[in-house]
């Protein structure tokens, strides 16, 4: 019998996608991945010798670590080319889901609107403003795009008008190294003039012509010195210089715009001086001189200071009053009481009405005060587990606040709440294109048992067809540090993952914010390790329930979440298929015992001193994951990293690999990317990172053995 045509290009292009992918499983199988050279170099901390070989990685100049770092990349480039397919449906069918023509929620400032906007096809924001109405002419304030020409990468930090509106303060980086310039740009007629880099915060005094910034030591990259400039003078003003190494500082303004404050904190203890806003020569005078251990933060209204703080063992905050005109501590008056189950996240102040952002039993809760009735209630949100927090709220005579909400289900959702009528509006609900049906899935939390009996929040979502027989894969994150709390929060871009099957799981483990700072304390300092064995309760216990299985599971975590991701890895690594940690903390000796680094000396508050205390260093070298390599079978591995990232140099996930690399003993890929123009966030580009989204999700999916 003749076959028809059809029939036989049929049988020849599956014959050709057969060997195409034959041919890609060849060149994956013999792909070899790069030995970095062993070159000993000894350090000696505490007493102790340790024996470095891959300390040469540091020569971020030297043309063998740049060639190493691109031989990495083009080993994983062929590692991950049998998924290029699905990486591509990844990429089509999440880009699909975004309105890529879009409009932020303008919000009030004076006589404009603000907003910024997003066009197809461009990688970054344009912003805007429109005079008193939405339906005015619109004038472009800054247009990244343009700005982003020449550059491989682009971020804004500052955005701050003058009061008169007639000048906008702003500042750029365009290396990923949080190194920002600071500029003022003439609104009325586009021109631009540099006021100084290294700049990390920046406000306006009233006179619509003196600007207060701080900027960065070039070499430590602590914020430590405030300067003045007010337009047309030859030289800006030094007017503070913060000597200890433990201290950033920041400048800020009050809504109320009465007055500037600079604010001086490490870790553990502040102090706020603050001077008129409408007279910018004078001096800056001290709220209340710094105490250790005790941080308090500073807000106005009227003639009263507005101070939270957490003295006298009160971790978790409460807040008191001070009249403006003399604010020492001997005029300090409870307001709000303490409230150990209760942490006071931030104060916001308005003409007629106080907001507090509060966390309690995980969650965060939003709590206004009529100033004129003293009646206070709270916003009431629908579902389980959410995150909820303000928005832009500029201006202070005004009875509608601007907060946001979002879940795993519910997308991103701006509201402007009457606090008079208590009632809220839904402004805009970002857009999730291709028909998407909240219904089809649903959240939880559940608590782990740790090995001291303390309950471990997590939080999972999954397609509301979940049976729990252990075969559903999942992605389990975790962070665990500085007090920050891990929210629920919606992506459109996770739909890829659950909509295949996949369980997302958060744990919310000690060292984070989830439960106040007594849940930060416990897991920070000497109580480190309690970060650790919470998520590896977790694993076990979504394991034991059989939301899922050891060769199911995948954990990530990023920065001090990747430093988690090094320790559980060396610890417990039976129970995880594969690892992604993205900008890992993983050399943690060698970093804190060198203060020359960016941020190390302020981190000390955090994780110990080993330079100065032998029982930090040991702790710490007790779970650094770089120390702490075995020669021993460790689980599948994607390791990302950025060359210019200035918060985890990019040397140390590099090293890391390299020694891992060297040590174990499984056959497991270890995989390193490395993105050569971008820092700590990754790449800036919109389409960009979601191409790098992409590639992670089918690195993931690969470990399911799900192909399509």
């Amino acid at each position: 019998m003749k076959r028809s045509l059809p029939l036989v290009l049929a049988a020849l292009l599956v014959c050709l996608a057969s060997l195409n992918t034959m041919a890609q499983e060849n060149a994956t199988a013999t792909a070899t991945p790069p030995v970095a050279t062993k070159t000993p170099k000894s350090l000696t901390y505490q007493g102790e010798t340790l024996t470095d070989n891959y300390f040469w990685l540091r020569e971020k100049k030297s043309p063998e670590v740049i060639a190493h770092l691109n031989a990495e990349n083009a080993y994983t480039d062929a590692m991950m080319k049998p998924t290029e397919g699905l990486q591509k449906k990844l990429y089509d069918e999440m880009l699909a889901r975004i309105k890529q023509t879009d409009t932020n929620v303008p919000y009030r400032d004076g006589a404009y609107l603000y907003y910024s906007r997003t066009v197809e096809g461009k990688q970054y924001p344009i912003f805007a403003r429109k005079k008193g109405s939405e339906a005015a002419p619109e004038e472009i304030t800054l247009d990244l795009n343009e700005m982003a020409k020449g550059h491989s990468f682009m971020s804004v930090a500052e955005y701050e008008p003058s009061d008169d509106q007639n000048l906008l303060a702003y500042s750029t980086d365009t290396t990923g190294y949080r190194e920002y310039t600071l500029y003022v740009k003439d609104l009325r007629t586009g021109a631009d003039t540099k006021v100084a880099e290294r700049v990390s915060s920046a406000t306006w005094a009233a006179d619509n012509r003196t600007i207060f910034y701080v900027v960065d030591d070039p070499v430590s990259k602590r914020s430590y010195r405030l300067f003045r400039r007010t337009l047309g003078s030859p030289q800006d003003d030094l007017l503070y210089e913060e000597k200890d190494e433990l201290f950033d500082i920041g400048v800020d303004r009050t809504r109320s715009r009465a007055f500037v404050l600079l604010t001086i904190s490490s870790h553990t203890t502040s102090e706020v001086r603050f001077l008129p806003s409408d007279k910018p020569a004078s001096e800056f005078r001290v709220v209340e001189p710094r105490q250790h251990e005790h941080e308090y933060y500073v807000d106005h209204r009227g003639d009263t200071f507005y101070i939270r703080s957490n003295m006298n063992g009160s971790r978790n905050f409460f807040l008191l009053t001070a009249p403006a005109a003399d604010p020492a501590r001997k005029n300090w008056k409870e307001l709000v009481p303490y409230h150990k189950d209760v942490m006071l996240n931030d104060v916001d102040l308005f003409k007629d009405f106080m907001v507090l952002s509060q966390r309690e039993a995980g969650l965060p809760r939003l709590r206004v005060t009529d100033l004129r009735s003293d009646k206070t209630y709270f916003i009431e949100f629908p579902e389980p587990v959410y995150t909820a927090g303000l928005g832009v709220n500029r201006e202070f005579d005004t009875r509608l606040l601007r907060y946001t909400y979002q879940s795993f289900i519910t997308p991103s959702s701006t509201y402007d709440y009457d606090m008079r009528a208590r009632k809220g509006t839904l402004l805009k609900q970002q857009p999730v294109l291709g028909g998407y049906d909240p219904t089809k899935y649903a959240s939880e939390r559940v608590y782990a048992a740790a090995a001291d009996g303390t309950r471990v929040p997590v939080s999972l979502y999954y397609r509301r067809e979940l049976k729990r027989d252990g075969t559903r894969p999942m992605l389990l994150g975790g962070y665990g540090s500085y007090g920050i709390s891990s929210n629920a929060t919606f992506s459109s871009q996770r739909l890829s993952l659950v909509d295949r099957g996949v369980v997302y799981a958060v744990a919310h483990i000690r060292g984070g914010g989830e439960m106040g700072k007594a849940w930060h304390d416990q897991g920070r300092m000497m109580n480190k390790k309690n970060t650790f064995t919470d998520f590896i309760a977790a694993a076990d216990h979504l394991v034991r329930e059989k939301y899922t299985s050891k060769d199911r599971l995948v954990i990530t975590g990023g920065s001090a979440g990747g430093l988690l991701m090094g320790a559980v890895a060396n610890m417990r690594p039976d129970l995880f298929k594969a690892v992604i940690a993205y900008v890992p903390f993983v050399d943690v000796i060698n970093t804190m015992m060198d203060a020359t680094l960016p941020l190390t000396a302020g981190e000390w508050e955090e994780w110990g001193n080993p330079v100065r205390s032998k029982e930090n260093y040991a702790y710490m070298k007790s779970y650094s994951p770089y120390d702490n390599i075995e020669a021993k079978a460790y689980p599948t591995m994607l390791v990302r990293t950025s060359l210019n990232d200035s918060q985890v140099m990019y040397w140390e996930p590099a090293k890391y690999v390299a020694k891992l690399r060297a040590m174990k003993t499984d056959k497991n890929p270890l995989l390193f990317k490395i993105n050569m123009g971008a820092g700590h966030g990754g790449a800036s580009g919109r389409y960009d990172a979601l191409r790098d989204t992409a590639f992670d999700y089918a690195f993931i999916l690969q470990q399911f053995g799900i192909t399509d």
